[in-house]
């Protein structure tokens, strides 16, 4: 492999997939330009290939981690809540009627996707107690890691 002929749209791009993948490993590894230029060499990337491109990473390495910190374990994250109480009164379908029943609105916007999802939850009164203890004591959890 002394010498690289891309022709082709298609190995351009697995070029590019390629190299986008050694480098962000690398960088997630905290991988030293010298190391990485010798793995290269391993892989039979011709030497003054790698010098140009080790150059290239050792000048962007802090860049690239700080873009891999960025961007990695990205979660969506919620907009807006609304939520009503409905009680019904009577009903042919249920044989009893006493108990309220809450409906949550929950609006969140994808990591990904960047779209925002709504999902209406209907839960008992009794279960929405125990899910609001729920939440407060994993918020509690939570600022106390702050």
């Amino acid at each position: 492999m002394s010498s690289i002929h891309l022709t082709e749209s298609g190995d351009i791009k697995a070029s590019v997939a390629v190299l986008s993948f050694i480098f962000s490993s690398a960088a997630k590894h905290d991988v030293d330009s010298e190391s990485l230029s010798s793995e290269l060499q391993q892989l039979g990337l011709p030497k003054e290939h790698t010098t140009g491109l080790c150059k290239s990473y050792e000048d962007k390495h802090s860049a690239l981690q700080d873009k891999l910190r960025e961007t990695s374990l990205r979660l969506g994250h919620l907009e807006a809540v609304s939520w009503r109480v409905d009680y019904t009164l009577s009903s042919s379908e249920l044989r009893e009627v006493d108990e309220p029943v809450i409906q949550l609105k929950l609006q969140a916007k994808g990591a990904e996707s960047g779209s925002t999802e709504t999902t209406v939850v209907s839960v008992s009164s009794k279960k929405f107690r125990v899910l609001l203890t729920e939440l407060k004591q994993a918020q509690a959890m939570m600022n106390a890691l702050q």
